[in-house]
C-alpha cells in the first residue's frame, strides 16, 4: 500500500477559511462530510502517513478517490452546509443517526373560544400553549387523562363540537363527565376558560398550592354534606398528585434546560436525552449512533446535538453536555436560529446539574450494555457473526467454542489471568476460569505461561507443567483432572497484538496441539492478528463479526481485573502501598511492628502512631485505607 494517496490536493491549493469538505469514492458516492474552521490545517490530518492514522480513518481515505471543498464566511455556515449534506447524501463514515422526526407535544388552544388540549407534532397553532416535549404519545396522553380527571376542559374536535353547538346536546366526553360541556351550555365559555386557566397554570406551574386549595375545599364540602362535591374535589386531588409523581423536581423552578448523557466505546455511542421544563424531568429520550469512525466526546456532540434540534426540537436556553465542541459558539449561534431564547451551551463541572448528568451518563452506559447483549442474544446476528469470522480467519468451519485470554496486572505485582469461553456465540460462564500467576516477565510471558498450561490439559489432563493456580469463576482451585476444561477450542483470542500473538503462538507449537486457529485483538484499533503476519485482519466497521469479537475480549478484560482486584484486597502490601506519604520502607516497618497482617487490621490510630516514622496524620490515613 502507498503511503501517499495519489488524490491528495497540494497544501497550497487548500483554502485556509471556513468551509466543508466532501470525500468521495471512484463512483462519486459521498462517503463522509465533514466541516472545518480551516480547511487546510484540517484536511492535513487525513493526509498524514497511512500507517499513523486511525484504522477506520485509513480506511475511509483509501477507499476514497478525492476530495473536494466549499469555502462559506462563518462557523455557523459551516455546520448549516455539513448538516445540509449530511442529510442529502447520507454518508457511510458519518455518525448514523436513526430518531423519530418529530416530538409530540400536549398544546391548549388558547385562541379559541373554547379552548381545548390535545396531543400534536406541529408547533405553530396560532395562539396555542406548548408543554412538553414527550418522549412518546403515550406519555403525553397519560398526562391529559390525569390531568382531565382534575380539569374536565374540552378535548373533542372542533367538528363534534360545531355539531353540539347546533344541536344543543353535549357530545360524548359531555355526558360521560369528562368535559364541563361548554358546547351544550352546561357551563358558560367564561366558566370553562376559567377551568382551562387553572389547567395552564398547574401545567406550567406544578404548584402543590392548588392541590392544598382542593383539599380545604374537600373538607369544607364534607363537613356542609356536600359529598358530591367532595367527591370530585377528592378526584381532582387525586389526579394531581399522580401528575405530580410523574414530573421529579430536579433543579429550581426557574430552570429550563435540555442534558444529554452519552457513553460510548470503539464501536458505538448511547444517548440519553433528559428535557427538564421548570426544573422538573418532562421528558427522557434514549437511542443508539454508529460510529464510523474513531470520534472523541466532543467530536461526538458536535455531531449529535446538531441533528437532534434539526428534527423539530426547540431549542431551550441551556443545554448540558458532557464535553464542549471546538466549535462551541458557532452551534450555540446555530441552535439560537431555532429558539425563541438565547442559547448557551456548557458542560457541567459541579451542583445539582453535574449530578443530573452523572444520572443520565449512567442511563446512557446501562443503555449500551443492553443494547450489545440484545444484539448478542440474536440468533441470526450471533450466525451470521460466527460465519463472517470464519471467512475472514480462513478457518474450515465456524468457531462454535472461542476461549479468550487476557493478562491483568498493577505495576507487575498480583499478576492474574482470565479465560472466558463462548459457545456459540453466547458466554458459558460455568467453563470461565482465572489464573494466577506468581512470576513473570512481563505480560507476553503471562500469555505463554497460561496457554501453555490450559493446552496441557487437551494433551495430559494430569500434567502439571507450570505451577500456576487454576481458578474456577466461583473461587474453587481448579483440580487436576476436568472434563470440560479439556474441551478443545476452534478458536483460542489473546488480548494484544503481534507479539501477544506471538506468544501464544510459540504456547501453541510447543504444546503439539493442532486444528486450533489462533488470532489476536488489538483494543486501539480493534485490529485482528493472526500468526506470522506483517498486516492485521481488518472486519468491517460495525459487523457482527467485530461486535462478537468485542465482547468476548471485553468480557476477559472485565474478569481479569475483577480477580486482580480480588487479590489486591487480600495483598496487604499492595493495599497499604495505594496510602499516599507511605513509601516500601514504612510498610516493612508496619508490618516488623504488629508481626502479622491481622494484628495491623486490629490496630487504632493511636497504636499505628508508635510505629517509627509514622506519624498522627499518616496514621489516620493507614487506618481509613484499611476500613475501605
Amino acid at each position: 500500500m502507498a503511503n501517499v494517496l495519489s488524490y491528495r490536493p497540494k497544501a497550497g491549493e487548500i483554502p485556509t477559511q471556513p468551509g466543508v469538505y466532501r470525500f468521495r469514492d471512484a463512483t462519486g458516492r459521498v462517503l463522509y462530510v465533514g466541516k472545518a474552521k480551516n480547511l487546510r490545517a484540517r484536511l492535513s490530518n487525513y493526509f498524514a502517513p497511512l500507517h499513523t492514522l486511525h484504522e477506520r480513518t485509513r480506511r475511509m481515505v483509501t477507499t476514497a478517490a478525492g476530495v473536494e471543498w466549499t469555502v462559506v464566511g462563518n462557523e455557523v455556515e459551516a455546520l448549516q452546509l455539513e448538516f445540509t449534506w449530511i442529510k442529502e447524501f447520507d454518508p457511510p463514515f458519518n455518525v448514523m443517526f436513526k430518531d423519530d422526526k418529530s416530538y409530540p407535544y400536549m398544546a391548549v388552544t388558547l385562541g379559541e373560544e373554547a379552548p381545548r388540549v390535545l396531543v400534536t407534532r406541529n408547533t405553530k397553532i396560532r395562539g396555542a400553549r406548548y408543554f412538553g416535549p414527550y418522549p412518546k404519545k403515550w406519555a403525553v396522553d397519560e398526562v391529559i387523562e390525569l390531568m382531565i380527571k382534575a380539569f374536565p376542559i374540552r378535548t373533542c374536535k372542533d367538528s363534534d363540537y360545531k355539531r353540539a353547538m347546533q344541536s344543543g346536546k353535549p357530545c360524548f366526553a359531555g355526558q360521560i363527565g369528562r368535559c364541563f360541556g361548554p358546547c351544550s351550555g352546561k357551563v358558560t365559555i367564561e366558566e370553562h376558560r376559567e377551568a382551562v386557566k387553572r389547567f395552564v397554570s398547574f401545567m406550567a406551574n406544578q404548584d402543590r398550592r392548588m392541590v392544598a386549595e382542593l383539599t380545604q375545599e374537600m373538607k369544607a364540602a364534607s363537613e356542609e354534606q356536600n359529598y358530591e362535591l367532595a367527591a370530585r374535589r377528592r378526584d381532582q386531588v387525586v389526579a394531581l398528585e399522580a401528575v405530580l409523581e410523574k414530573s421529579a423536581v430536579v433543579l429550581r423552578d426557574s430552570v429550563d434546560i435540555d442534558l444529554f448523557g452519552i457513553v460510548h466505546d470503539e464501536l458505538a455511542a448511547a444517548v440519553q436525552l433528559f428535557v427538564v421544563r421548570g426544573g422538573r424531568i418532562r421528558g427522557v429520550r434514549g437511542w443508539v449512533v454508529d460510529k464510523e469512525l474513531d470520534m472523541s466526546m466532543a467530536e461526538l456532540v458536535d455531531s449529535i446535538v446538531p441533528q437532534v434540534y434539526a428534527e423539530g426540537l426547540t431549542p431551550p436556553r441551556e443545554i448540558v453536555v458532557p464535553e464542549l465542541p471546538e466549535d462551541a459558539p458557532a452551534l450555540e449561534s446555530w441552535l439560537e436560529d431555532r429558539s425563541p431564547t438565547k442559547v448557551r451551551l456548557r458542560a457541567a463541572q459541579r451542583g445539582d446539574k453535574a449530578a443530573l448528568l452523572e444520572t443520565a451518563n449512567q442511563n446512557a452506559g446501562h443503555a449500551l450494555m443492553l443494547y450489545k447483549t440484545r444484539r448478542s442474544a440474536d440468533f441470526t446476528s450471533r450466525s451470521k457473526a460466527l460465519e463472517d469470522i470464519q471467512e475472514a480467519l480462513g478457518m474450515a468451519d465456524a468457531p462454535l467454542r472461542m476461549e479468550c485470554y487476557d493478562v491483568s496486572h498493577l505495576s507487575g505485582t498480583n499478576v492474574v489471568a482470565s479465560m472466558v469461553v463462548f459457545e456459540d456465540g453466547l458466554p458459558r460462564k460455568d467453563e470461565y476460569r482465572r489464573f494466577n500467576i506468581p512470576e513473570t516477565t512481563d505480560d507476553t510471558d503471562s500469555i505463554h505461561r497460561v496457554l501453555t498450561r490450559r493446552l496441557a490439559y487437551l494433551t495430559d489432563p494430569e500434567a502439571e507443567p507450570d505451577p500456576i493456580e487454576v481458578v474456577t469463576a466461583d473461587g474453587v482451585v481448579e483440580p487436576a483432572k476436568r472434563r470440560k476444561f479439556s474441551y478443545s477450542p476452534n478458536l483460542l483470542i489473546v488480548d494484544g497484538g503481534q507479539p501477544q500473538v506471538a506468544a501464544a503462538e510459540r504456547a501453541l507449537r510447543e504444546s503439539g496441539v493442532t486444528g486450533i486457529q489462533l488470532c489476536g485483538i488489538a483494543k486501539r484499533l480493534e485490529e485482528i492478528w493472526l500468526p506470522d503476519s506483517d498486516f492485521p485482519v481488518i472486519l468491517p466497521r460495525n459487523s457482527e463479526a467485530l461486535f462478537l469479537f468485542q465482547r468476548i475480549r471485553d468480557e476477559a478484560h472485565r474478569f481479569a481485573i475483577t480477580h486482580q482486584r480480588t487479590r489486591r484486597k487480600r495483598d496487604i502490601a499492595s493495599v497499604l502501598g495505594e496510602v499516599p506519604g507511605l513509601g516500601p520502607a514504612r510498610v516493612r516497618e508496619l508490618l516488623r511492628h504488629f508481626g502479622s497482617v491481622a494484628r495491623l487490621k486490629l490496630a487504632t490510630p493511636e497504636e499505628i502512631a508508635e510505629v517509627s516514622g509514622i506519624g498522627a496524620t499518616l496514621a489516620g490515613a493507614i487506618r481509613a485505607h484499611l476500613d475501605a
